[in-house]
């Protein structure tokens, strides 16, 4: 198995040890959580940087590279609601984008089609990750003495750190829901032609 490829199951991993920090309650478990959910999010960008620049694209790495950074999105999405930190209809539009797209490829791949992810997908992975980073921080940096005191500043009524996790939790909701229904628009003749 290649270096691209262990990062990848890496991921996999370590979304089960994110999800233990998130839920379970021990000293400084938002904190863990933060740290791994970042380490998990930087191998998502190396294993396909590594894979492209040396030439290690494998029909595993196709597969399980998306897989995996699904798991780990979905997972902390689902997390949040069992933590009561976002609204369940939330999370329905952001699993459901996933599971359609994820579905739609799929489907392709049957009909020996490959779907390329475009760039707004791109921009609805930055934005999952970055309102799931900035819900971490506002919920975890309590714990960080006066390094944490720079993200307590108010502003109208609540921390600047709160304002940065909901004005990103609600454009990690638009942006997830829109580039869907962008790509299933124009995708339509892969799922219209069995209709």
């Amino acid at each position: 198995m290649n270096l691209p490829n262990k990062l990848t199951i890496s991921r996999i991993v370590m979304t089960v040890f994110f999800l233990v920090a998130l839920i379970v309650e021990f000293p400084f478990h938002f904190t863990l959580a933060l740290g791994i959910f970042v380490i998990a999010s930087i191998t998502d960008f190396l294993d396909g940087s590594l894979a492209r620049k040396r030439g290690l694209i494998t029909d595993f790495g196709k597969l399980m590279d998306p897989l995996a950074d699904k798991v780990l999105i979905c997972s902390a999405f689902i997390g949040f609601i069992e933590l009561g930190w976002m609204k369940a209809w939330m999370v329905v539009i952001i699993v459901s984008r996933e599971l359609a797209i994820t579905g739609l490829r799929l489907l392709a791949a049957s009909k020996n089609q490959v779907l390329a992810a475009e760039r707004q997908g791109k921009n609805k992975t930055i934005t999952q990750i970055t309102a799931i980073i900035s819900l971490l921080i506002y919920n975890s940096y309590a714990d960080w003495g006066a390094f944490g005191k720079i993200f307590s500043f108010e502003v109208a009524g609540h921390s600047w750190s709160w304002w940065v996790a909901e004005i990103s939790i609600w454009a990690a909701v638009a942006l997830t829901a829109y580039s869907g229904i962008l790509y299933l628009w124009k995708n339509r003749e892969v799922y219209l032609k069995d209709c």
